[in-house]
């Protein structure tokens, strides 16, 4: 007779980070909505200074995006503005509590940001070849971040929603004012607006890879560890995803 193994739960994600990912995760749905919104009004983009109906667009949606995915409605500019300059500065300041907060208490040096180890070829290869495969992670290497999901972090947290946030400063009137340099910096407000849907379109692919992800992970258990912060240990071997054999803080 076999007896079963006791579970090992760890306290995985701090206060600061299930309340700041909630709150991003719905900023940014509501975001990209109504950004979708506001790009119907001309579902075309450039790149430099100006553009217009007789300018050459790199990009052109015919009949826009569909109503059911943009807020408030398919045709409202204005209202989709208001709701855009809202929950943007909402995302910007819940951005910036969750930085300053963790660099205070060290969680980007300890949990998000890879060692030299993690970064070896072989190591970053390793991870690869078991993400390509969609497989588990288990035993010690569950309990902390593994390098891809750093790295994406990394890419997020100080490139993408910096760039989005800047790009988004540069389309204002209002803010050309405050900081003029904007302009130069982007190559003009349509280069700035072509910059913004890319970057909005890479964290929307951002997002759906965290999705499968989490799936992949045990969506229960994961959104579990997000709400509460105890995250049940996958039982299962050490493996090569854990070079530095720590267990997560």
């Amino acid at each position: 007779m076999t007896t079963q193994q006791p579970r090992e739960v760890v306290y995985r994600h701090t206060r600061i980070v299930r309340v700041a990912h909630w709150i991003n995760a719905l900023c940014f749905l509501l975001l990209l909505m109504s950004g979708l919104q506001i790009f119907n009004a001309h579902p075309h983009l450039y790149w430099g200074q100006a553009g217009a109906n007789f300018d050459t667009p790199w990009l052109t949606i015919p009949g826009g995006i569909p109503g059911l995915l943009t807020l408030p409605s398919y045709h409202d500019l204005a209202t989709g503005r208001n709701w855009h300059f809202f929950l943007a500065w909402c995302l910007v300041i819940n951005g910036a509590t969750y930085i300053i907060v963790s660099l205070i208490n060290r969680h980007f040096a300890r949990d998000i940001l890879p060692d030299k180890q993690e970064l070896a070829p072989n190591h970053l290869w390793a991870e690869v070849v078991h993400h390509a495969q969609f497989k588990r992670i288990t035993g010690p290497a569950a309990k902390r971040y593994n390098t891809l999901q750093k790295l994406a972090y990394v890419a997020v947290i100080f490139v993408l929603f910096p760039l989005i946030v800047l790009t988004g400063l540069t389309m204002s009137p209002g803010f050309n004012a405050i900081a003029p340099f904007l302009l130069d910096i982007f190559g003009g407000r349509q280069s700035a607006r072509s910059l913004h849907f890319i970057a909005a379109n890479l964290l929307v692919a951002f997002l759906v890879i965290h999705l499968v992800e989490v799936v992949v992970a045990g969506a229960w258990n994961e959104i579990r560890s997000m709400i509460t912060g105890r995250f049940v240990v996958p039982p299962g071997p050490a493996t090569a995803l854990n070079p530095v054999g720590e267990d997560a803080p």
